[in-house]
């Protein structure tokens, strides 16, 4: 892969950042307004809200319930569930034709054609998900034989964007140990797919300098405001 094939990705990756995750944080954060959007423990919000700030307040009650949203469980959500986007998005250049098989490319390392999957992270993945991986590679490998299609040993991969080997959840290494389909995480898969061991470090900066054109905070403070002056925030507080 030349160095026009690498600017290419990253600057697909910034536009898919700014578009799919940074735009759909704000709108997600912009509903915490609304005190159904949080299943509420009035037994330990309170708590929360004195732990964090050093009062119960209807304020400190309503950042003790934002907070964690926006800058936990929302934004990494968004990063997981537009994983297609991704594909099809930045790596467009590699999208495959076959079910259950997000991209192809010529494994830069090893010089063999991979059929991969692509996951988020090291923790994207549950029980049920080894199964319908395991299922699709299955149905690939079977429709290789059919068109007289060579897919070798090791061949059908899951790719995982971010994360090391050892941040692997026990369903990833199931499906090593169990069904013997490599999972290439991090630094590694990003090597692999474009042949420059940096790359990953690359992509990382490149998104990360979406960061510099958002600030949130007046939006945050926004719905703060707004979740504390609701009736049921009001009540919890004292």
């Amino acid at each position: 892969m030349d160095q026009i094939q690498k600017n290419a990705i990253l600057t697909s990756a910034k536009a898919w950042f700014r578009e799919s995750i940074a735009a759909n944080h704000k709108i997600n954060t912009e509903k915490l307004s609304d005190p159904n959007q949080f299943n509420i423990n009035p037994f330990l919000v309170n708590y929360l809200a004195n732990f964090l700030t050093g009062d119960n307040s209807a304020e400190s009650i309503a950042k003790a319930l934002v907070y964690p949203r926006v800058l936990g469980t929302s934004i990494t959500t968004s990063f997981g569930t537009n994983m297609q986007r991704f594909a099809s998005d930045v790596l467009k250049g590699f999208g495959s034709m076959i079910a259950g098989i997000d991209i192809e490319f010529v494994d830069q390392l090893d010089g063999e054609r991979k059929y991969c999957q692509l996951k988020a992270g090291p923790n994207t993945i549950n029980k049920d998900d080894v199964e319908t991986i395991a299922g699709h590679f299955t149905a690939a490998k079977n429709l290789a034989k059919t068109n007289n299609l060579r897919i070798g040993y090791g061949d059908l991969i899951v790719g995982v964007l971010y994360g090391t080997e050892s941040e692997l959840n026990s369903h990833y290494k199931r499906l090593v140990t169990q069904y013997s389909y490599p999972v290439i995480p991090g630094q590694e898969f990003w090597q692999r797919l474009t042949g420059d061991s940096d790359f990953y470090f690359d992509l990382i900066k490149a998104m990360a300098s979406v960061a510099n054109e958002i600030d949130g905070s007046e939006t945050i403070q926004h719905v703060v405001e707004s979740l504390a002056n609701s009736d049921a925030i009001q009540k919890l507080s004292s």
